[in-house]
């Protein structure tokens, strides 16, 4: 088991770093923390192989974390059916 501490971007809606409490932010290199921006602190929580989490495979995140010491949750891709969407709408003059 480890202890997971959760970041969310101040820069990119929806892209979180994963990192072991124990050593916080330490081991994201400095050049993903410029992109990333600053790191807002949403929770800690017990991770084990069996958690289930929403969107990310959570023996992909502690396999990250043990090997590079941080796992970075990109954004989920926006559904191309809702940019078509916006597209075909008369008032937004975009075709």
């Amino acid at each position: 088991m480890l202890i997971c501490s959760i970041y969310r971007s101040s820069r990119k809606d929806e892209m979180y770093l994963y990192v072991d409490k124990r050593n916080g932010l330490d081991s994201v290199p400095e050049a993903l923390m410029e992109r990333f921006g600053k790191a807002l602190h949403v929770m800690d929580m017990p991770m084990t192989a069996e958690r289930k989490l929403a969107r990310v495979d959570t023996e992909k995140v502690l396999q990250a974390i043990r090997d590079q010491g941080f796992f970075l949750q990109m954004p989920p891709p926006k559904d191309d059916y809702m940019l078509d969407l916006y597209r075909d709408r008369p008032e937004t003059g975009v075709r």
